[in-house]
C-alpha cells in the first residue's frame, strides 16, 4: 500500500514509530483466558441476579 503522505512527512512518521517507547513487546493473545473470564463473569452475574430475586420476593 502506498502512502498518501509526502516523503518528508512519511520519514517523520517512521522515525516517530521507530522510537523505543513505541516498540513494546506484546504478549501472545490468550483466547482460553478470555473465554474463561467471560464465563466466570456470566455465571457470577447470573448467581447475583438469583440472589437478588430471592431477597426481593
Amino acid at each position: 500500500m502506498t502512502s498518501r503522505l509526502n516523503p518528508d512527512d512519511q520519514k517523520r512518521v517512521e522515525q516517530y514509530l521507530s522510537a523505543p517507547q513505541h516498540q513494546v513487546e506484546r504478549q501472545p493473545f490468550k483466547v482460553w483466558r478470555l473465554l474463561l473470564i467471560i464465563v466466570v463473569i456470566t455465571i457470577g452475574l447470573g448467581l447475583l441476579s438469583r440472589l437478588l430475586s430471592r431477597l426481593v420476593l
